[in-house]
């Protein structure tokens, strides 16, 4: 029998949850689908209905190591969504997906009333991603909000749902639009502009710190007693989960969304996290504690699936569509990005193969050059690390090392999980600090 440390990542799409030993060999991983529900206002789900997706996953994983015990459970989750409740803790709303767009309005209100030193203090664009916006919409349009004591981002709901305490993790308050970056301290501002009382905000806490132990039964009776912590914001914790956490270090996550996250030191002037917010670039406080994390995105991963499909290859063919990529030459505007960088027009006279090279290569030009206006602002990156589905793409790698010859990519398949597991261990005292953990590579 051996004692596992369980990393839980709520996700967009899906729920998984690692068990892993300490020393940092992975022993299984479960699943479970993000409920989200379609509607006429937008996409939501229920508190209740993320709390047995998460449940199911916890199992899953559980059921394949029937003779272990859980010594400690460390969530990640996605940012921005949250649980609005009662004193008692019962939910009083739906939970809005961050990607939802139905608070547009309230955009334009807070743009107007706020302008641009909300950027200036919280390190946020003007975008209707973040919490305080979809609070206030909810006000306006679902009564039972107005006597919310309490709001959960997604990672402290879970913990609180398996026992833990009520708190509030620095890396997650810190894309609600309520969290002054610079103080560290929730903003009023913005609480009373949203119609938020300070009631929401727990204790802030860092990732990792201990939550309480967890009190369960059924199928998770083997995580009763363990250690439980929220570990933070997904995105900061896959970067611990990577080892590349450090001030300097890289994250290109290369999923559908091609994410790049510097981890710097705290305390860029509010002028330059301004400009950053006004180039579509985040700063927030991260996982890692005492450390920032400068965070900015671009369409990649999306956009090669677009193009794989305009070719008529499909997902299952791209090892061939890579072999033609590398037979191919060079041919300029085989593919161009147009629409703000947010789609690709093909060459209908180009082969699928140069149209892949040239795919490939103007996505990855959009990345390193996002890569190098936050470079302008904190220096060159210390070390860049690879990870997500689109590391598979020969051809997309090759386009990266020629851009980044330093470049390293991980095999680490969950890093949000893994990560998750590591601030679990932090909080059990398994790890001394964030120097102490085991290399990802770990067997």
């Amino acid at each position: 029998m051996a004692r596992l440390l369980a990393g839980i990542d709520v996700g967009t799409t899906s729920v998984k949850v690692l068990l892993m030993t300490p020393e940092g060999a992975e022993r299984a991983v479960g699943r479970a689908s993000t409920p989200w529900q379609q509607g006429d206002q937008g996409t939501q789900t229920t508190a209740e209905a993320l709390t047995a997706a998460t449940r199911d996953a916890f199992a899953d994983a559980l059921s394949q190591r029937p003779d272990d015990t859980v010594l400690a459970v460390g969530v990640a989750s996605m940012a921005e969504s949250g649980v609005l409740t009662d004193g008692n803790d019962v939910p009083l709303a739906p939970v809005i997906a961050w990607h939802d767009r139905r608070d547009e309005a309230e955009l334009e209100a807070l743009a107007a009333d706020v302008g641009t030193d909300f950027s200036a203090r919280t390190g946020l664009p003007l975008w209707t991603q973040w919490s305080l916006t979809k609070h206030r919409w909810l006000r306006a349009h679902h009564e039972p909000t107005r006597h919310a004591v309490r709001r959960y981002n997604i990672a402290e709901w879970v913990v609180r749902g398996l026992g833990g305490a009520r708190t509030t993790e620095l890396s997650l308050a810190s894309r609600t639009g309520w969290l002054d970056l610079h103080t560290q301290q929730p903003w009023s501002d913005t609480l009373d502009w949203a119609g938020a009382s300070p009631s929401l905000f727990a204790d802030l806490t860092p990732a990792g710190a201990p939550q309480g132990f967890a009190r369960t039964s059924g199928d998770l009776t083997r995580a009763d007693g363990a250690v439980l912590t929220v570990a933070g914001h997904d995105h900061q914790v896959a970067a611990v989960g990577l080892g590349c956490h450090r001030p300097g270090d890289e994250f290109d996550s290369c999923g559908t969304a091609e994410a790049i996250l510097r981890t710097t030191h705290s305390g860029l002037p509010a002028g330059v996290v301004a400009g950053l917010a006004g180039d579509g670039i985040t700063v927030g406080a991260h996982a890692a504690a005492g450390r920032w994390c400068v965070l900015g995105a671009t369409e990649g991963g999306r956009i090669l699936g677009a193009v794989m499909d305009s070719l008529g290859y499909a997902p299952e063919d791209l090892a061939r569509l890579d072999e033609l990529a590398a037979r191919s030459h060079d041919r300029p505007g085989a593919a161009v990005l147009e629409r703000d960088g947010a789609d690709v027009r093909v060459d209908p006279q180009a082969s699928p193969g140069e149209v892949w090279r040239a795919a490939t290569r103007v996505v990855t030009l959009q990345s390193a050059e996002l890569s190098e206006r936050i470079s302008r602002v904190t220096g060159p990156p210390r070390a860049v690390v690879a990870s997500g589905g689109w590391t598979h793409s020969a051809a997309f790698m090759r386009a990266k090392r020629e851009r980044e010859p330093g470049l390293r990519v991980s095999g680490v398949g969950e890093a949000g999980c893994r990560g998750a597991a590591l601030f679990a261990g932090l909080a059990a005292g398994v790890y001394t600090d964030l120097e102490d953990l085991p290399a990802p590579d770990a067997d």
